[in-house]
């Protein structure tokens, strides 16, 4: 070996040394970057979830100035930061560490169960013995009512958190107002949902912190071997991942169905809600055009109806006839199965029909009324009750009664002397009661009777003719009217008797004879007629010097004979008499 040789050997051991050191240096930059990329992991975040760190810090570093113990206190300054996150508001990390307490306590259970069956055991033992193997059975008590309290983390602790809220019954929008009731379910869901989803952001929050404070333990390891602390928080952070990261995929399972079934239930009740508003929508079109014929209809009845009953009635029937048409459309378009809903009316009819007996034949009455014609409104009619009868107009006809304003009547003035009341008569009265209408058919006018008594010596023919001639004089124009009115009903009555004028009949009666005089007058004003002719009659009547009113009388005869012989009974005596005449 030359000298050149020997000189050589010192540069290929510097060459040597300094390629080693670039190695180590390479190396370290390596392990840096590492740990640089354990610890900024946590400031990124996928898209649409929300930071995973409360408090982060960003950091920064260099290589020919950072030494081992920087890395050290920065690995340290992360760790302390994220163990900070964990204990805000960390349900989870609570339900972890009453699970953890009680798998503690069951081994320290059994701990104490394994010394006190070995005291036991023992034949003889001593005082010092008897009272530890005492403090043990306390000791062991205490411990079994803690594992009561805590008996619900024996198994899955986790398992009400990452059970989703059960799913109520979707509503079924059949109807508008169905739509509030989907509305308010929607939204109660979508809370649960958020709420639910809300819980596993969080699990996943903390699963994602405990990896990054492990990779930093593992770190920590790598740069001081022997610290046993480091190793003992990696070890306790890694039992927590073992529990943790299958509740996370247990929970990500069940969120993903829960949420597929949400997906669902929205998108159906949002196609129901739709479905059901342009339903409606068309409906409210049908309903709004049959509203507005119906006030066009009342509009017409109002202008070219003369008489005030017939347009009474005819608004009455419109105002039935549009509120069926609403009840029909509104039945027909949200019942599905209308012969489900005739069978159902059919029973509940029966059933009605029965115990409503009353309110169903009043409801039947009415039909009658309505379609029959018998009785309309204006008309004058008499119906009694009870013996109590009733005189008065029709002022209304509803679906259970008609209403009656009582007037001064005749059979006011002879029976009830009250008048004016509002009398509610029930339509079922039209089936079991006899009414009386007054004007029925357009016949506005009614025979109405005067009678009076005159002496047997008066003029008889003198009487009959001046009730004739009154009579005449008030009644002609009623006379002409109801003759023009029945021969309108021979069409619709089989009426012989047409005879209009007033009749005078006479009859023989204990104490004279009676004129009754009858003539046709207005049906809602008789009395004030009767009274009118009444009257006149008897100012007729004391003008003649020959006609005399008879009236029950009284005559007695004292010491004198009377006019025809009388036959008078033995106990009286022959100078007494007594003539009723």
């Amino acid at each position: 070996m030359n000298i050149k040789h020997l000189l050589s050997i010192p540069l290929l051991l510097l060459v040597a040394s300094f390629a080693y050191l670039s190695a180590e240096e390479n190396s370290a930059l390596q392990h840096l970057e590492n740990i640089k990329e354990i610890i900024t992991s946590g400031l990124s975040s996928k898209k649409d979830e929300p930071p995973k760190y409360t408090k982060i810090e960003n950091w920064h570093y260099d290589s020919k100035r950072q030494d081992k113990k920087d890395i050290i206190n920065l690995l340290l300054k992360r760790k302390s930061e994220l163990d900070e996150s964990l204990k805000t508001n960390n349900i989870w990390a609570k339900i972890y560490s009453n699970y953890h307490t009680y798998l503690y306590l069951i081994k320290e259970q059994a701990k104490a169960q394994e010394k006190i069956k070995s005291l036991e055991n023992r034949r003889k033992i001593s005082k010092k013995e008897s009272a530890k193997l005492i403090a043990l059975k306390g000791k062991s008590k205490t411990i079994e009512g803690k594992l009561q309290l805590l008996e619900e983390y024996k198994k899955d602790p986790f398992k009400e958190l990452i059970k989703p809220m059960p799913l109520e019954e979707i509503p079924s929008v059949t109807n508008p107002v169905a739509i509030i009731t989907a509305v308010s379910y929607k939204k109660k869901l979508l809370s649960e949902q958020e709420a639910f989803n809300s819980r596993y952001r969080s699990l996943k929050q903390i699963v994602d912190k405990f990896q990054e404070e492990s990779k930093i333990l593992e770190e920590l390891v790598k740069l001081d071997s022997n610290n046993k602390n480091y190793m003992d928080k990696l070890k306790s952070v890694n039992e927590k991942l073992k529990i943790y990261k299958p509740v996370l995929d247990i929970f990500k399972t069940t969120k993903n169905v829960y949420n597929k079934k949400v997906d669902e239930i929205k998108l159906k009740l949002r196609s129901e809600i739709k479905k059901e508003i342009s339903k409606a929508a068309v409906i409210g079109g049908i309903i709004l055009f049959f509203f507005a014929l119906f006030l066009l209809s009342k509009f017409l009845a109002r202008k070219y109806m003369a008489e005030n009953d017939r347009f009474y009635m005819i608004n009455k029937i419109l105002n039935i006839t549009f509120i069926m048409l609403l009840v029909v459309i509104l039945v027909f378009s949200y019942i599905e199965n209308v012969s489900y809903l005739v069978t159902v009316l059919g029973f509940a009819s029966a059933g009605i029909a029965i115990a409503m007996k009353d309110w169903f034949m009043s409801l039947m009455g009415w039909f009658v009324i309505i379609i029959g014609g018998t009785i309309h409104v204006g008309d004058r009619v008499k119906f009694v009750k009870d013996g109590v009868e009733y005189v008065g107009d029709i002022v209304d006809i509803s679906v259970m009664r008609m209403t009656l304003h009582e007037d001064v009547t005749l059979t006011t003035y002879m029976h009830n002397r009250r008048g004016g009341r509002m009398v509610f008569i029930p339509n079922n009265f039209i089936f079991t009661d006899m009414i009386a209408n007054y004007s029925h058919s357009g016949l506005k006018t009614v025979w109405d009777g005067i009678d009076f008594v005159i002496t047997f010596d008066s003029d008889i023919s003198k009487a009959t003719s001046i009730a004739k001639e009154v009579t005449k004089k008030y009644s002609k124009g009623y006379t002409d009217i109801t003759r023009k009115q029945l021969n309108k009903l021979r069409s619709s009555y089989s009426i012989r008797n047409t005879n209009v004028e007033p009749r005078i009949l006479s009859f023989i009666e204990p104490y004279g004879m009676k004129i009754s005089s009858w003539y046709l007058t207005n049906a809602y004003a008789t009395l004030t007629l009767r009274s009118t002719i009444s009257q006149e009659i008897i100012e007729r009547i004391q003008a003649e010097e020959n006609v005399h009113l008879a009236f029950p009388t009284q005559s007695i005869y004292v010491d004198k004979d009377v006019r025809k012989p009388a036959v008078i009974p033995e106990e009286i005596e022959p100078n007494e008499g007594v003539t009723l005449s």
